[in-house]
């Protein structure tokens, strides 16, 4: 590869998921100009204003912060255009409207959690999970006017183990990711990108979760269920139902036990079983409503089980 020219960058992003990214651009022989995330967002009981990541990482980098409410308001395009920037990254921010993308004479590009087409869409790693994919990847593309949909700049794999839920999953491919972004405004600068059309027939949806989605349905295979824990563990965590409230299951294994799903069908010191459409789901951490993340032992003291008991 030629050698790279520094390149003028404006960084967009919200959630921790850019922050590796940001960091390590900041880190480089490229220039971060400014970064745009949203503006602060009231949370928790006291609904006190608190910063994105992004905002944090940028602050404690020293970086210039702007936090637009609209994307295309006036002031704000003016102020891009002002700082003549070679490119716009955007990680795990919002859809940008035209007006904005078209800034850069290089263009703007995006980081997704997935290997696209494949998982278009708001919950990428939510659906390689729920779908028990063993492979999942990071792409960088060229924006265009429909979401997702742009030229694939280049592409890393990363394997998705037995053991990985959505917290591990979304640190490997945050750190993937950062290495790619840096990757791709190293070809752009060298002049070095070979674009890549999408497929559109292997393009898959990856819709935003709901609390349905995360609800568990014994009727499903004992795989499946294992998966939609794996998809939001440790957090939101899929979710039962017992004796009315909702029981977050937050670590689980499989067995080929049979039995009526939603049934406790065993009982061990440290779990318990419940039947599947297919198989059973051993469940060995949970979460009652209102409490903390507890193993099963500590659950069943205070929350006794029966055989025969039904979840859901």
């Amino acid at each position: 590869m030629t050698s790279p020219q520094p390149l003028k960058i404006i960084f967009m992003g919200t959630p921790d998921f850019a922050v590796p990214t940001l960091r390590l651009l900041n880190a480089s022989s490229h220039l971060v100009q400014a970064v745009v995330t949203v503006p602060d967002k009231p949370q928790g009981r006291g609904r006190q204003l608190r910063p994105s990541a992004v905002k944090q990482a940028a602050l404690d980098q020293g970086l210039e912060l702007l936090q637009p409410a609209d994307l295309r308001d006036v002031a704000f395009l003016e102020k891009i255009r002002a700082y003549a920037p070679d490119l716009i990254i955007v990680v795990a921010f919002q859809i940008l409207p035209e007006v904005l993308y078209s800034i850069p004479h290089l263009g703007a590009f995006n980081l997704h959690a997935s290997l696209l087409p494949k998982y278009r869409g708001a919950a990428p790693i939510h659906w390689a999970l729920l779908k028990g994919d063993t492979e999942t990847g990071v792409t960088t593309f060229f924006l265009k006017r429909k979401v997702d949909t742009g030229n694939i700049i280049l592409q890393h794999r990363v394997a998705i183990t037995a053991d990985d839920n959505l917290h591990s999953l979304y640190d490997k491919l945050c750190i993937t990711g950062a290495v790619a972004v840096l990757e791709t405004v190293d070809q752009i600068s060298a002049g070095e990108v070979n674009v890549l059309e999408q497929d559109p027939t292997w393009a898959t949806p990856a819709p935003k979760v709901t609390t349905e989605t995360q609800k568990l349905n014994f009727t499903e295979s004992a795989e499946q269920c294992h998966n939609r824990v794996r998809a939001f563990a440790p957090s939101p965590a899929a979710f039962t139902l017992r004796l009315g409230k909702r029981l977050k299951i937050i670590s689980s294994a499989t067995t080929n036990l049979q039995g009526a799903p939603g049934t406790i069908i065993a009982l061990g010191s440290r779990d318990f079983t419940v039947a599947c459409g297919s198989g059973a789901l051993i469940v060995a951490q949970v979460q009652p409503e209102g409490k903390k993340a507890m193993e099963v032992d500590a659950y069943l003291r205070g929350y006794p089980l029966t055989l025969g008991a039904q979840l859901g």
